[in-house]
């Protein structure tokens, strides 16, 4: 009987025993799967757009705006992505912007069309600035065999101010401006109509162009303030503008992969940096020139076999 009832108490022991590491096994795992929270800084209360001061105070409009932050905030890999390319495009686009008397702001709107990237739209707008082919002609944008100037960076910014200015002379604010620029001028005004309201706040609009203006205001605050956000562009590797030298051709060149090495480079160099040719040649007609992009030295974009 006396052995029996040790048995028993070593069986608790034993058992307690295994329950208490349980326990602290436990514990120590969910402490450590824990995820540490996520923190974004409170919305203000009101913020500018284009040097207009927009007031947050309208629950509808806060929302609106709360959830574009959210959706680019956690989108990660995308919104890095829009560090590193605007560390390599933002200097020309915001000198442009400069000279074309085109508030600085409308840089981020590059971001929302196409994410600093030569985009396609199903709809078959292309570039940064997302040019349909009409609206391209109307902005003097050549769409040829051999040439889309919707891909020439510089032109098509230029494009784009142009487009801006005529849309905020016919609207008269710079919210609705960025408002037409997808959903065009004449939606702008439709919409209104209809409905009997005055700005784009107040009116209900599709899906796309009701996200829109808000989606350039989130960009805005996140790109103001990127450690509240979760962004540290200081620590990442940023891409560096191409340092290039620019070359006026003013007659044809029937092989530009040709042309290329004579210049001491390839095909894919001068792509990189005038994605406007479209194919392996450029035909010039009409006493027309180009300017074509070559890197400024021989050790920028060098060749791959002369790291070897």
């Amino acid at each position: 009987m006396r052995a029996i009832l040790l048995v028993l108490i070593a069986g608790l022991f034993a058992c307690g025993t295994q329950e208490k590491d349980a326990s602290k096994e436990t514990t120590d795992t969910s402490t450590a799967a824990q995820p540490a929270a996520i923190v974004f800084p409170k919305l203000p209360m009101k913020m500018t757009l284009a040097g207009q001061t927009i007031s947050l105070e309208d629950e509808d409009l806060r929302e609106r705006l709360d959830r574009e932050v959210l959706m680019n905030a956690y989108y990660q890999s995308a919104t890095t992505g829009y560090f590193k390319r605007a560390n390599r495009y933002f200097p020309m686009i915001e000198k442009i912007l400069k000279e074309e008397g085109i508030p600085d702001d409308f840089k981020y709107l590059a971001i929302i069309e196409s994410g600093l990237q030569q985009a396609v739209s199903p709809v078959g707008a292309q570039g940064f600035w997302q040019f349909m082919p009409n609206t391209a002609e109307l902005y003097d944008l050549e769409m040829s065999a051999d040439v889309d100037e919707r891909l020439n960076i510089e032109k098509s910014t230029r494009a784009a101010c142009q487009y801006l200015k005529s849309a905020k002379a016919q609207l008269g604010d710079w919210v609705m401006t960025t408002a037409s620029y997808n959903r065009g001028v004449g939606g702008v005004q439709d919409d209104m109509a209809w409905q009997g309201t005055e700005h784009y706040f107040d009116t209900d609009q599709n899906s796309e162009t009701g996200r829109y203006v808000f989606r350039l205001m989130a960009i805005k605050l996140i790109f103001e303030n990127p450690e509240a956000y979760g962004y540290f562009p200081k620590k990442m590797e940023l891409y560096e503008p191409f340092k290039t030298k620019a070359v006026t051709v003013s007659s044809s060149i029937p092989n530009l992969a040709e042309w290329s090495i004579e210049q001491g480079f390839n095909i894919k160099i001068l792509r990189k940096l005038n994605p406007w040719l479209k194919t392996t040649r450029l035909t010039i007609n009409g006493g027309k020139s180009y300017t074509i992009l070559l890197p400024a030295k021989s050790e920028n974009l060098k060749p791959y076999n002369s790291y070897q």
